[in-house]
């Protein structure tokens, strides 16, 4: 299947809400339990905007699949060919903003992240989020080792591997924490804080 290059230099417009709902509604229609939610998808490519080396290395055929759980035969998974070059266009003006704002105005940068109102006020879980940016990062993890082993970045990074990460080798202090919605809100409080400190950092293996 054909993609065509992402191209920084190409004048495009960030997404409206309206045409950020459209993506995601194009993405739950489809089929494959790997599809990827807005939420993400927008830390899944927030995680190739922070990493330039990354979309320098890698062909928009190498990660786009990613996003739905991998092609099939004609335009599978999606209905039509018509709503595939629908969802690839938005995607890759979305990607353009959030490379635009990391680069440019980082203190403007906002997360697609989840957010209950309760009583307290307004909880944010960026789970979702956290496991796309982490699945971008295994597409490209030589660049972003040596981040996660930084003495300034490694520990920063610590919230978003826990939210996005297997659960499996977690202690059960960690465990008992993502368990509270309240941590979970400060967890991703603490990874918002640390994305767009990054861009420009994690592209050592450029």
């Amino acid at each position: 299947m054909d993609y065509p290059d992402y191209d920084p230099s190409l004048q495009t417009t960030a997404l409206t809400d309206q045409e950020l709902d459209e993506l995601d509604a194009l993405l739950q229609q489809l089929p494959a339990d790997e599809a990827m939610n807005v939420e993400a998808l927008d830390g899944f490519l927030t995680a190739l905007a922070a990493s330039p080396g990354t979309l320098a290395r890698l062909r928009t055929r190498e990660w786009m699949p990613a996003v739905w759980g991998g092609d099939g035969d004609g335009a599978a998974p999606f209905a039509s060919g018509k709503r595939r070059k629908r969802t690839v266009l938005l995607v890759l003006r979305h990607l353009h903003a959030i490379e635009a704002v990391l680069r440019d105005r980082p203190d403007d940068w906002q997360p697609v992240f989840s957010v209950a109102e309760t009583e307290a006020g307004e909880i944010i879980d960026a789970e979702d989020w956290c496991i796309g940016f982490l699945a971008a990062i295994g597409l490209d993890a030589e660049a972003w080792a040596p981040l996660f082993d930084d003495a300034e970045f490694g520990p920063a990074l610590v919230p978003l591997a826990l939210l996005g990460g297997d659960d499996a080798g977690l202690s059960d202090a960690d465990r008992e924490r993502l368990q509270d919605p309240f941590e979970r809100d400060e967890l991703s409080r603490a990874v918002a804080e640390v994305v767009p400190r990054l861009r420009g950092r994690a592209t050592v293996g450029a």
